[in-house]
């Protein structure tokens, strides 16, 4: 890529607390294929994972910092540090504060507002966005032709995935997504 242009953009939806980041794989291997430079922007939201970020800054990928743009090597691997130590900390006060509430005899777990109601309302969220989510709506057609010529649901999780097709959240499909994509689809034909 030509300086000052941009590639592909990749928005990973897994927690920086985790280290299978299937997004993050795609856009290094991006930027290693084209010999971009990947820019991130929190060192923090990266990840909270000090050896991660080691293994990212010594994977042959340039990175930048937005928010930290100057970082050199030392600066990252602080920062990095820093990141998982605040991560310990925060993890720590959280099952801190619960056990306090739990001693209290507050109930934890299902909140009092988790209505009907709320959970319906949430449910017409999360369909919305899988519809609307541009690697569903493609693999959703390539899932009707595949059906419409027989294969089972098994078979066309196995195509997507091979397609590199993954879910909204960046799962490999299995036949109940498929089934998901293909009810989408009927009730999407129906009410249109």
């Amino acid at each position: 890529m030509g300086e000052g242009r941009l590639g592909p953009e990749f928005i990973e939806v897994e927690s920086s607390k985790r280290n299978h980041r299937p997004q993050l794989a795609a856009a290094m291997a991006e930027a290693r294929r084209v010999g971009a430079t990947l820019p991130i922007a929190k060192l923090d939201r990266l990840s909270r994972n000090a050896g991660f970020i080691f293994a990212l800054r010594d994977s042959g990928v340039d990175f930048i910092c937005c928010e930290m743009p100057e970082a050199n090597t030392l600066t990252v691997g602080l920062f990095a540090v820093i990141a998982q130590h605040e991560r310990e900390l925060i993890s720590k006060r959280t099952k801190e504060a619960l056990a306090v509430l739990k001693a209290r005899g507050v109930a934890l777990g299902m909140p009092a507002n988790l209505t009907t109601k709320s959970i319906q309302q949430g449910q017409v969220v999360r369909q919305q966005n899988a519809r609307e989510n541009k690697e569903n709506r493609q693999a959703t057609r390539l899932a009707v032709l595949l059906r419409q010529q027989g294969h089972t649901l098994q078979q066309i999780a196995q195509e997507l995935t091979s397609g590199d097709y993954r879910t909204r959240r960046g799962k490999n499909f299995d036949a109940t997504a498929v089934c998901r994509l293909l009810n989408r689809h009927a009730d999407s034909t129906e009410t249109a």
